[in-house]
């Protein structure tokens, strides 16, 4: 059994105004993550995994992911892709290093950052489904030939896990669906040929919700630093008061994948 920790949209640097009007400078976003990572780090049972599914920095300026790196120090591995906010040379650099994703010099560091992680027992392929410069999401043809070059590549007998940022379905959300993922079918053209894979994640919803795409569980993270609400909520806004929410995916070892949400006070 792999146990393997999901959380997005921590917006490292987002300010919030109080009830004076002063902003606060980031602290209260920084403090929500906190809160998020100590209770992760400080979990007495095996965790395998945290994966972290865009939107790191609010900004993507590099102060952010100086923060961000000092934050996500864990005793178990843990995986970043980028969402809207990030911006691609600021992530790499900030994150992963000069040394990472084959970075050579005269490379393009606004390319983007499509990651595999080999971890005991699955394979992580972690996409870019940013756009620079806008708020909806697509993997350009870079990426999902790197994607189906990837997967062909590995242990087939091992499954693998895709994740990226942006939802490549509607969510039935308003404000979030129209800045999704689209050109979706060329994903699920490419993932129809690879049976190795168990599921997909994402992030950028701001709730936790779990579909299907391709004939895949798509599983969204719930945001940490805020809650989109439901309509039947009462609104299709953004809720500040709400606790901060991660996911739980359970992989066992017939390639069924079970998630649990766990709300952190």
């Amino acid at each position: 059994m792999l146990t393997i920790a999901h959380l997005s949209d921590i917006h490292i640097g987002q300010e919030q105004a109080g009830r004076l009007g002063r902003r606060d400078g980031g602290a209260r976003a920084l403090a929500r993550a906190e809160r998020v990572m100590e209770y992760l780090n400080g979990l007495p049972g095996p965790l395998d995994a945290v994966l972290v599914s865009g939107d790191i920095a609010d900004h993507g300026a590099p102060g952010e992911y100086e923060q961000a790196a000092k934050l996500l120090v864990s005793p178990h591995p843990v995986l970043t892709c980028p969402g809207n906010h990030d911006k691609r040379a600021a992530f790499r650099r900030g994150l992963l290093g000069p040394a990472a994703d084959g970075d050579e010099a005269g490379s393009d560091p606004d390319r983007p950052v499509n990651q595999v992680r080999r971890l005991p027992g699955v394979t992580f392929l972690l996409c870019d489904s940013s756009i620079p410069g806008r708020d909806d999401g697509l993997l350009d043809d870079g990426t999902l030939d790197w994607l189906d070059r990837t997967l062909g590549e590995g242990p087939q007998d091992e499954p693998a896990i895709v994740a990226f940022h942006h939802p490549p379905v509607a969510l039935h959300l308003p404000w979030v669906d129209r800045i999704r993922q689209h050109g979706e079918e060329r994903l699920a053209e490419v993932l129809s040929c690879h049976p190795r894979v168990a599921a997909l994640l994402c992030g950028h919803a701001h709730t936790g919700a779990a579909t299907t795409f391709a004939g895949l569980p798509l599983l969204v993270a719930p945001g940490v630093v805020s809650t989109v609400m439901l309509p039947c909520e009462g609104g299709s806004g953004i809720a500040f008061d709400q606790p901060p929410v991660i996911a739980f995916h359970l992989l066992d070892d017939t390639g069924r994948l079970t998630t649990h949400y766990r709300v952190v006070v």
